[in-house]
């Protein structure tokens, strides 16, 4: 069964690429900064949010995820980060 199928599914999307990407830092002013492209050379394809009953459940649909086929239709083993989300929102 698919964790679509099995209720777990929440909410997903692809983002824009790299050459989209605007990367915001505040200014000793608090004003922002603005620069074009990625902070980092990784870039965020996407997210899913799954609604599981454990951690294990969740490793096992990112490594789903991360097998995804790539260019040429070879898995792709993609890196997939699992993050909880916080009960309660950080503070800035």
């Amino acid at each position: 069964m698919s964790f679509a199928a099995a209720g777990e599914w929440v909410d997903g999307q692809g983002l824009g690429g790299p050459a989209q990407v605007k990367t915001v830092r505040a200014g000793s002013d608090g004003r922002p900064r603005v620069t074009d492209g990625p902070a980092a050379a990784d870039v965020l394809a996407g997210y899913w949010v799954v609604d599981v009953k454990s951690e294990e459940r969740a490793l096992e649909i990112a490594a789903r995820a991360s097998a995804c086929p790539g260019p040429g239709g070879e898995p792709g083993s993609d890196p997939v980060e699992v993050h909880p989300i916080a009960a309660e929102p950080t503070t800035a």
